[in-house]
């Protein structure tokens, strides 16, 4: 396989209150991501998911480890990093005051790109994601599907190599759905790498290249969906998720 895009290594967060250890969000999480994959963060509520992906999008700072991209650590440049990567976040964060052009507009220029390179990209998002008929609407006006389908166009606004998408078809209709899962494949065939969180089975085991189980802060495992269900004899990734989690925890020495 080609060098990683991403690499994770030996990642932990803890939480504190003052001096006193509140939580191990994650516990020494190593993950490669490559190139045009898509990964699958999955897990039960609070296992580490959001934290993960928050970190990957620099929003958040390990408490140990660090992430490697082009062989030196994010944090070494990170202004450089954050323009590979794009980041559609669970909290839907659309600016309600302008269109959706002034909104695509505004992200582009602070991204870097000059005025004319900001309105053809966003001309060229909003017809590939089929907006261009709002494009001087208000974002308050759309629906719960196309905001959701409008934050994808805007993670992309800068030609990112990496895009993370946080749990993007919770609460949508199974039509609406499918729709966003034909854009997340676009997406793998133009090879950028997508790290999808879900707590949907049956979206992860269509899209996913490879998924990465998580529980109580640890990497359980991480495979294809394909290999998983083969090795562990069941019918689907919903029922290998299930018993990957039933099963007992090894007692360390």
């Amino acid at each position: 396989m080609n060098q990683p895009l991403l690499r994770i290594k030996n990642v932990s967060k803890f939480y504190y209150h003052g001096k006193k250890l509140v939580k191990k969000a994650l516990i020494d999480i190593n993950l490669d991501l490559f190139q045009g994959e898509v990964v699958s963060l999955l897990g039960v509520n609070g296992a580490g998911k959001t934290t993960l992906s928050s970190i990957i999008a620099s929003l958040n700072p390990p408490t140990k480890g660090t992430l490697l991209w082009q062989d030196s650590s994010i944090y070494d440049d990170l202004i450089s990093y954050r323009k590979i990567i794009g980041f559609c976040p669970q909290q839907q964060n659309l600016d309600t005051n302008l269109t959706l052009n002034q909104n695509l507009i505004f992200q582009g220029r602070y991204y870097g790109l000059s005025t004319k390179d900001s309105e053809d990209k966003t001309k060229e998002l909003l017809t590939k994601f089929e907006l261009h008929e709002y494009a001087n609407s208000n974002v308050k006006e759309l629906s719960g599907g196309y905001r959701q389908r409008f934050l994808i166009a805007r993670a992309l606004i800068h030609s990112p190599k990496l895009v993370i998408l946080d749990e993007p078809t919770v609460g949508l209709d199974p039509q609406v759905r499918h729709k966003l899962w034909d854009y997340i494949t676009w997406l793998k065939k133009e090879r950028i790498t997508i790290l999808l969180t879900t707590h949907y089975l049956d979206e992860a085991e269509k899209l996913s290249d490879r998924v990465c189980v998580i529980d109580k802060g640890k990497i359980k495992i991480v495979d294809t969906p394909d290999k998983l269900i083969l090795d562990l004899q069941k019918k689907n990734l919903e029922e290998v998720f299930l018993h990957l989690l039933e099963e007992e925890p090894k007692h360390e020495a």
